[in-house]
């Protein structure tokens, strides 16, 4: 698959002026082709770039900054190799399931599911960054500096798989709106920090505290300082289980800044959202948090089955908690060919969100039969787990290899798609790759 060409280069190509202003919200002088940027077009443009702008005030209007404008590719994401790119106001960008092959995933191939627009990374100083933790429930208001953090709690390292909630939406039919995912918006690095359990210990938690949510220092994508992108939460359970982390590190080295540099909240097993990047600020609250994305119709689905294609009222929307089974086919990648007669290895992941995967079959004849693969222990809870197989095809022709996984509780995956909702979450349907044997 190609790199999608982002909508910022067809704005451009059709008019440079009017996409200046919709893109940054620069205006520009048309006799001079002067652009003037405001102070929110300012910090549009150097997010983009990733840096501040010193002579953004001599730029000439309707020209794509260079940083963004690259010659090999419409787009590129700094320490990113290969993923699909999705949309580029925010930046959200996918995996290709090949490039999810090893055990624990690597920066470069980590998605990027971006809400806002980040902290430029020259404003970004982990020596002074501050998390603050407060909220109506909590005993106390108090503050950290990651160094305080790092010198104050015990340090624990997990590896934990997140997935965005939207995760094969471009499959449902009728469509859902967002981004158009196919099966890349997951994956598993290794993650250090520490338990925000034990952070909020040290804080205090009030009897009534029920949920506990965050604030990140993105921005909103209208550029808006008064107006937060996203500011999700989990039920106190959640946040209290020991994997639930504040981390700096990611595969031991620092976060990647559009993973969340310098510091991240890591909550796995539910929907990525919950996961705040750029983290500065937790909050624990005395009822259901309700900041964006945590109302309405964001990161729900109907409570009960519906038709596909129907209204759903707000208020018979329920809130997605853990992840459903999954499974990933990662080698080799979908449309190779193979020689009759000689054994086809395949293998890949599975996870199945709080739950652990008890089982992951294969099937090479559109699920009339099933056959086993060898299952791995997960490296720790809500870590993914990895099955492999061979398998061998009676003649030459298209074979289609399908993955089925079960959890703990013997739920499996739809072979087809699961129950339809209006924006398009947690498609766990069987993931498969084509074959021609001959």
């Amino acid at each position: 698959m190609a790199n999608k060409k982002p909508g910022i280069h067809e704005l451009y190509t059709q008019d440079p002026v009017a996409a200046d202003h919709l893109v940054w919200g620069r205006q520009t002088d048309p006799l001079t082709r002067r652009g003037f940027l405001t102070q929110s077009s300012l910090i549009a443009m150097s997010t983009a770039v990733g840096a501040s702008i010193p002579f953004a005030h001599l730029m000439p209007g309707g020209l794509i900054p260079a940083a963004v404008a690259q010659s090999s590719q419409p787009f590129e994401i700094p320490g990113k190799e290969g993923l699909i790119i999705l949309n580029d106001r925010p930046v959200n960008a996918e995996t290709p399931a090949h490039l999810l092959d090893d055990n624990v995933t690597p920066a470069k191939y980590l998605f990027v599911r971006n809400n806002g627009r980040p902290p430029v990374t020259s404003t970004i100083d982990p020596d002074t960054w501050t998390l603050e933790i407060g909220g109506e429930s909590a005993a106390r208001s108090m503050s950290f500096t990651i160094a305080e953090l790092k010198e104050k709690f015990e340090h624990y390292t997990y590896q934990l798989q997140l997935e965005c909630g939207g995760n094969g939406r471009s499959e449902f039919v009728p469509p859902a709106s967002g981004n158009q995912w196919s099966v890349g918006a997951v994956g598993c690095p290794s993650w250090t920090g520490v338990r925000l359990k034990d952070v909020l210990e040290d804080v205090g938690i009030d009897d009534d505290a029920v949920y506990v949510a965050y604030y990140g220092a993105d921005t909103h994508a209208s550029g808006d300082p008064n107006k937060v992108p996203i500011s999700r939460g989990v039920p106190v359970a959640k946040a209290l289980e020991d994997e639930t982390l504040v981390a700096w590190a990611m595969n031991g080295e620092d976060i990647p800044h559009m993973n969340g540099y310098p510091l991240r909240l890591v909550c796995a097993g539910w929907p990525g959202s919950v996961c705040g990047k750029w983290l500065n600020k937790i909050v624990v609250r005395n009822r259901v948090h309700d900041g964006p994305k945590m109302t309405g119709t964001s990161y729900r689905v109907p409570c009960s089955s519906v038709a596909p294609g129907s209204q759903v009222p707000e208020d018979e929307m329920c809130i997605i908690e853990s992840m459903p089974v999954k499974s990933l086919i990662t080698f080799p990648r979908s449309g190779v060919e193979h020689a009759l007669g000689e054994k086809f290895a395949v293998r890949g992941h599975a996870w199945a969100g709080d739950l652990e995967v008890k089982k992951v079959r294969v099937s090479i004849d559109f699920g009339a039969t099933w056959h086993k693969t060898k299952l791995t222990a997960p490296a720790n809870r809500l870590a993914w787990q990895h099955w492999s197989t061979d398998v061998e095809f009676p003649e030459a022709g298209y074979y289609e290899v399908w993955a089925r996984a079960t959890d703990s509780t013997g739920k499996a995956q739809p072979m087809v798609l699961p129950g339809w909702n209006p924006k398009g979450y947690l498609n766990n349907a069987c993931h498969r790759i084509a074959v021609q044997v001959g």
